[in-house]
């Protein structure tokens, strides 16, 4: 399973950035290839300075050896060996009437003394980020999210989109990340659901990824936006990179286990800003984004 769906996210990985690099029409992904001295390493691919993208990354890895002592405190585990890998990407557009994304595909292994497979799970996920709220651009991300999920259970939907609402909160400032999508995490095998069920899952979703946010892109990317918009922009992605700091797991997961910094840091933004008890004029288009993130809705 471990080989099968590294090959995948490898493929994965070549899809999105051939389909990012033509919605930017300048920019081209730089790549860097990396060791991990633990074990393991990744493919990093950084985008910069675009003509719609201001700055992302699309990074793959696959990590192994001994699991480190706060992630054995974490899993409730003595001393044990580990095998993850995974993709996970961030995109910050430049204009602030195009969405940041994020999304993340990965699974997780661990082994006894003689090599046995004694746990293993998939997990993952894609969110939206707005700025300045278009309904019909939350309405398609989530309709795509939910298409992917119906074709293996009905029930996926709203349960992975309730968990990302619950996930990607940002607890010190009562308020959501942003719009949502999907949040998974622990999927391993049951009476419904075998690992090979479970891969099927997650790639469908993975799959979703380009026809979830490109046709967003394409419909904001050029729409004329103010100083004004931009700095709104900047402020909001504060509130990105505390939740990255503060809450993320994965951001944690890498730190915890000697991750490379350059990739578990890509996702932050470039240009960001933190002004004192800032809050938006009311009535605005600003006030309003916060007032739906403040009261998370049902988008279909």
């Amino acid at each position: 399973m471990k080989d099968k769906f590294y090959a995948y996210i490898q493929k994965l990985q070549d899809q999105i950035c051939a389909g990012l690099e033509a919605v930017d029409g300048t920019a081209k992904f730089r790549e860097d290839l990396w060791k991990r001295l633990e074990g393991g390493g990744g493919r990093t691919r950084v985008i910069e300075n675009g003509a719609v993208f201001e700055k992302g990354g699309v990074n793959i890895s696959a990590v192994h050896g001994k699991l480190p002592e706060t992630m054995q405190k974490m899993f409730g585990v003595g001393e044990a060996d580990f095998f993850a890998c995974g993709l996970s990407l961030v995109i910050h557009p430049k204009s602030p009437m195009v969405p940041t994304v994020h999304a993340n595909w990965r699974y997780f292994e661990m082994y006894d003394d003689s090599g046995n497979v004694i746990q293993q799970w998939f997990g993952g996920g894609q969110d939206l980020t707005p700025y300045y709220l278009f309904e019909e651009d939350a309405k398609h991300f989530h309709q795509t999210c939910k298409t992917a999920c119906d074709k293996h259970n009905p029930e996926f939907y709203p349960k992975y989109k309730k968990q990302c609402d619950s996930y990607f909160w940002n607890a010190h400032r009562n308020e959501a990340r942003g719009i949502g999508g999907l949040f998974f995490d622990y999927c391993k095998a049951n009476e419904q659901m075998s690992m090979e069920d479970w891969y099927n899952f997650v790639t469908e979703v993975g799959n979703s990824f380009l026809e979830a946010y490109v046709p967003i892109v394409e419909r904001r990317k050029n729409l004329e936006y103010t100083p004004e918009n931009r700095t709104w922009q900047e402020i909001r992605r504060g509130r990105y990179v505390e939740f990255n700091l503060v809450h993320d797991k994965g951001t944690l997961f890498g730190l915890k286990t000697n991750g490379r910094i350059e990739s578990i840091l890509m996702s932050l933004p470039p240009h960001v800003q933190w002004v004192y008890d800032h809050h938006p004029e009311a009535g605005s288009e600003e006030e309003k984004l916060v007032h739906v993130l403040e009261n998370q809705r049902e988008w279909i």
